[in-house]
């Protein structure tokens, strides 16, 4: 998954993410993954044509010329829902042909986002994708496997599916189906955070990565929220990850910032300043 850093990529996104929630009023949960499934499919294959990529992308031709570039080559293969997404993005100014691809994957993402939501069940969506980041992290061997951009999409969906089926959320299934068949380089777990931090974001919420010596009680983890939320200003989402080397209590992460609570960190310091 790629970030949007250049101010016009993010004011192009921002543009089509308002046509994407027009084009989702309304919409059934199958009408919503068919949105998402054929946003994806756009994005593969400017993936694959780099010549219509650019053509699409290219900011010295007239909005309208791109407009209906793409109206010749995707009417009738796109549905109603789709094609306007698509029309609006491609009518936006991207700093880069690569950022007009990561933004129609990032949209489709935000839809099937939505499609949760609307469900009420993007909280457990948001919960399902950290999870599963830390355990793919940890089996490296299903890590390599899953990231390698040379084995075939269908086979690394399919292992999605024997994986998942049944397991998680229908949409956190379709998202990591469509992570690992596209995974753009880099770690598929790294991905899969990304995508958690997507989903918090639909609820307009930071969050803080949590590492524990110990399983904190939902209590505890509420109470944890609620103090970030005082220091921060704003609501933030807890994932807390197990990990006994920390050595005891709290290393919080919140964006850039490192909170450090832990024994470890307090030894650390300690001989710091021993040693100045």
């Amino acid at each position: 998954m790629s970030t949007l850093v250049n101010a016009a990529s993010r004011d192009a996104l921002a543009a089509t993410e308002l046509q994407l929630l027009q084009a989702t009023d309304g919409a059934g949960a199958a009408e919503i993954t068919g949105l998402a499934d054929e946003l994806f499919g756009v994005a593969a294959l400017l993936g694959r044509e780099s010549a219509l990529r650019r053509a699409l992308a290219d900011t010295s031709t007239e909005p309208r010329s791109r407009e209906e570039l793409a109206k010749q080559l995707l009417a009738g293969k796109l549905g109603a829902r789709a094609l306007p997404v698509v029309v609006e993005a491609v009518r936006s100014r991207w700093s880069s042909a690569k950022d007009l691809v990561g933004g129609l994957e990032r949209l489709a993402r935000v839809a099937l986002l939505v499609q949760a939501e609307r469900a009420g069940r993007l909280d457990a969506v948001e919960d399902e994708l950290f999870r599963l980041g830390r355990i793919i992290s940890a089996e490296l061997e299903l890590e390599r496997l899953l990231a390698d951009p040379a084995a075939a999409a269908d086979g690394k969906a399919a292992l999605v599916d024997e994986l998942l089926g049944g397991k998680v959320e229908p949409v956190t299934q379709a998202l990591v189906r469509q992570l690992v068949a596209h995974p753009r380089g880099g770690h598929v777990s790294e991905g899969l955070e990304e995508l958690a931090e997507l989903s918090a974001k639909r609820r307009e919420r930071s969050v803080a990565h949590v590492r524990s010596a110990i399983e904190l009680t939902e209590q505890q983890q509420q109470r944890l929220a609620a103090t970030l939320q005082r220091i921060y200003s704003r609501p933030i989402a807890v994932h807390l990850e197990v990990d006994p080397t920390v050595g005891g209590g709290l290393l919080i992460k919140v964006g850039d910032e490192i909170i450090d609570g832990t024994t470890t960190g307090r030894l650390q310091s300690l001989r710091r300043d021993l040693a100045d």
